[in-house]
């Protein structure tokens, strides 16, 4: 074997470990910032505490940032029902842009409401960027109902339903009540659109914001998930960027069937056309999966 072969054999093998070994996952392998759910928190052991330990084993030397809203974890989950959702999403935007460790760009999870957020801070907030998004049973065309809050025992699933239903786009709800600022009513989609102080607003209903549709379109790839047997989410196919058609709620249509895409408000039109819109599913109900599906799935888009 001559010299000029082994010395090939050695670059080809350093490529392979740069491409497969520990070393490669450690120094190339973006940061993982991930978001909560309704009824949940940043370090809860039993779901995002459990989710970044998960990814953290998978992926060694990844930096997985699990936001907390607020300054403490009570404050955490209580603001995923009270505080104004643009104020979370300002509150999230200055938390990334002072975070040395995210300042070459990061890949970001949200969980059930946690995704729209997400989505909110990429078209709002591009430094740093965010590179791949993943929502896991987010509601991008919002909801229209409640049917499994959680907290079921308590009396505060039954304040939020009766709050929604007998004004969602009072200004007092809206600022106040954060599932009201994704509560999106079919039956009255005038009153929607003028109200509606966050879906409304990321979703373009208003007008065309040209750097929301720029920011989101920088993305590398929009994953999303829906939960096939979801008991919580109403309807199930927002957690595909679908809803009702406008002026009833009986009859579905998918994101390629909308306003939204057929306008291409959002960029995701040119994004699905690029390739950089994914579709996935699972049978389980809201956020129900196993770590195999999670590794299979979702762990490919943050390598």
């Amino acid at each position: 074997m001559g010299l000029s072969t082994v010395r090939g054999l050695i670059l080809v093998s350093g490529c392979l470990m740069l491409l497969f070994g520990t070393s490669w996952a450690s120094n190339a392998t973006f940061p993982l910032v991930i978001w909560h759910g309704m009824g949940d928190s940043c370090c809860n052991p039993l779901s995002m505490g459990s989710i970044k330990k998960m990814v953290e084993e998978e992926v060694p030397g990844i930096y997985v940032l699990s936001l907390m809203i607020g300054n403490s974890v009570v404050q955490d989950t209580t603001n995923g029902f009270f505080m104004d959702v643009n104020a979370q999403v300002s509150f999230v935007c200055n938390q990334l842009a002072q975070d040395p460790k995210l300042k070459e760009g990061y890949n970001a999870m949200g969980f059930s409401q946690g995704s729209q957020f997400l989505r909110g801070v990429a078209q709002r907030c591009p430094h740093p960027p965010m590179k791949t998004l993943i929502s896991v049973g987010g509601q991008h065309q919002g909801v229209y109902g409640l049917p499994r809050c959680p907290g079921e025992s308590s009396h505060i699933c039954d304040w939020i339903r009766k709050e929604l239903n007998s004004g969602a786009y009072t200004d007092t709800v809206q600022k106040h009540l954060v599932q009201a600022q994704y509560w999106h009513d079919p039956l009255n989609d005038d009153m929607y659109k003028k109200y509606s102080l966050f879906l409304a607003d990321i979703n373009q209903e208003r007008g065309v914001n040209e750097t929301y549709k720029k920011n989101l379109m920088s993305l590398k790839t929009f994953v999303m998930v829906k939960f096939l047997q979801d008991t919580m989410v109403d309807p199930v196919d927002s957690e595909w960027f679908g809803f009702y058609k406008p002026g009833q709620a009986k009859e579905l249509e998918t994101l390629q069937e909308s306003a939204i895409f057929k306008e291409d408000r959002l960029g995701l039109a040119e994004m699905d056309k690029a390739g950089k819109l994914v579709f996935l599913s699972t049978d389980g109900d809201h956020l129900q999966f196993t770590r195999e599906w999670f590794n299979e799935k979702l762990l490919p888009y943050l390598r």
